[in-house]
């Protein structure tokens, strides 16, 4: 089994006033080669947008994004004709494939919002664009781990076109359980949003990452209450980035 362990103050950051982001990848401002992606996931941003503000709009293309909310509510806007509100307890996915317009804002006046926006390499390119967002409260599993994201539109969660499985790992103290990977070739990047666990053999707190990949299976044991996004992507980039 191969680790790579990022602590959560190594990783980027920038402060815009409007927008508090750390980047756990290259991203923006902050590049570090050393910190490009772990394997097709691109993009890992932990960002806090204040109250009003927001993202206007802006393009994308041949990207798989994901935004989870962890505090408050975000509006989504986007090319297709799409108008939409994500809030904590939901998951957004939006494919960009062939190029979409979209913007995201902060519309509540009284609170910050807080969410991760996820980047993930498609596994092929020119696809056509699509809008999707689920619940994710009523599938919520306790000691256990809770898909909310696949590659198959019949699964629990929404769907990408990648051969990556995303859960929320919800552990009380002192309970834990075995992840067994979807795919040969893949591997977890975990990432502690609330708590403290050890994940494998590191004991990771709250805003650190993991990545773990060679091995069919690790153990996840909860330090304290502990919540932890779990991203199963493929290590090898897709043939159209070589």
């Amino acid at each position: 089994m191969k680790t790579v362990y990022h602590k959560a103050d190594s990783r980027g950051h920038a402060d815009h006033g409007w927008l508090n982001s750390y980047h756990t990848f290259s991203f923006a401002n902050y590049q570090n080669k050393d910190r490009m992606n772990f394997g097709a996931l691109r993009v890992l941003n932990d960002d806090t947008v204040s109250q009003g503000m927001g993202f206007g709009t802006h393009p994308h293309r041949d990207m798989e994004i994901i935004s989870i909310p962890l505090e408050g509510d975000l509006e989504h806007k986007d090319s297709m004709g799409t108008t939409a509100v994500i809030k904590k307890g939901e998951i957004q996915v939006l494919s960009a494939g062939t190029g979409i317009m979209h913007s995201e804002y902060n519309k509540n006046k009284d609170e910050a919002v807080k969410f991760l926006q996820i980047w993930v390499f498609p596994k092929e390119v020119n696809v056509e664009p699509r809008y999707d967002q689920k619940s994710i409260k009523e599938g919520e599993k306790i000691n256990g781990f809770q898909q909310i994201l696949s590659p198959n539109k019949n699964d629990d969660g929404v769907w990408i076109h990648q051969d990556a499985w995303f859960n929320i790992a919800n552990f009380k103290a002192g309970n834990g359980k075995n992840y067994m990977l979807n795919k040969k070739g893949n591997g977890v990047y975990a990432f502690v949003l609330k708590g403290s666990a050890k994940v494998g053999d590191r004991v990771l707190n709250e805003r650190d990452g993991l990545g773990i990949w060679d091995t069919q299976s690790f153990n996840i044991e909860a330090v304290e209450d502990a919540e932890i996004l779990l991203m199963e992507v493929p290590m090898e980039l897709p043939s159209y980035l070589k």
